[in-house]
């Protein structure tokens, strides 16, 4: 029953649905909750901090409700992606109006659309994998799992790695660095692995 508390996440699908089609203070109900409300409860309902015992571990990681809720996060995003195409077109939308329903639908491409899509990218069946890079197109990030998984994870803390800052870095240079490092590495490492595989085949073939 443990991993039913992760269903909150799907409060964050409804407050957008309030968002798109409401008005006025509503678009702006994602943000008020997730960068108001969430942030203030967490003064009052501190995370566990003991760690699972190796038995509770190996228990955990057999519990496949946790996979279900991120594979019921895909339709759920894909949903909202295209019912987010119909809100920005709604006629007198106000300027903030607009900005209200654009935020939340960011919120719902940064919250599942890249950390789910994350996550399901790191499994070991390419089922999950293609998933996840379902969610990552939803939010045009499909260069992450190439870039991620042979990049970042191989080259952490050091200077190769997009996603590591430099000491004293700034964050703005950062950003703009990590975003277009990562995407030029993703196209280097695609075109690696294609090549080895052509080569392969080319082989093969004689």
């Amino acid at each position: 029953m443990k991993s039913l508390k992760f269903l909150t996440v799907f409060s964050l699908p409804i407050s957008v649905y309030f968002s798109f089609t409401m008005n006025g203070w509503y678009t702006f109900l994602p943000l008020i909750l997730f960068f108001g409300l969430v942030p203030l409860l967490e003064f009052f309902f501190k995370p566990t901090a003991e760690n699972y015992s190796k038995e509770q571990e190996q228990i955990e990681k057999e519990n496949k409700m946790y996979t279900y809720i991120l594979y019921l996060t895909i339709p759920v995003q894909l949903y909202f992606l295209y019912l987010f195409f119909y809100a920005i077109q709604e006629p007198n939308l106000t300027a903030l109006e607009l900005i209200g329903r654009v935020f939340g639908m960011g919120l719902m491409c940064g919250t599942i659309g890249i950390n789910v899509g994350h996550e399901l990218g790191h499994r070991n069946n390419r089922f999950d994998e293609f998933l996840g890079e379902i969610l990552l197109l939803s939010s045009l990030n499909t260069h992450f799992l190439p870039y991620h998984n042979a990049g970042h994870h191989l080259n952490v803390a050091t200077p190769k790695d997009a996603a590591t800052a430099r000491k004293s870095e700034l964050l703005y240079s950062f950003w703009i660095r990590s975003h277009f490092t990562s995407y030029k590495q993703a196209w280097q490492l695609e075109n690696k692995r294609c090549t080895i595989i052509w080569k392969k085949l080319v082989s093969l073939s004689k």
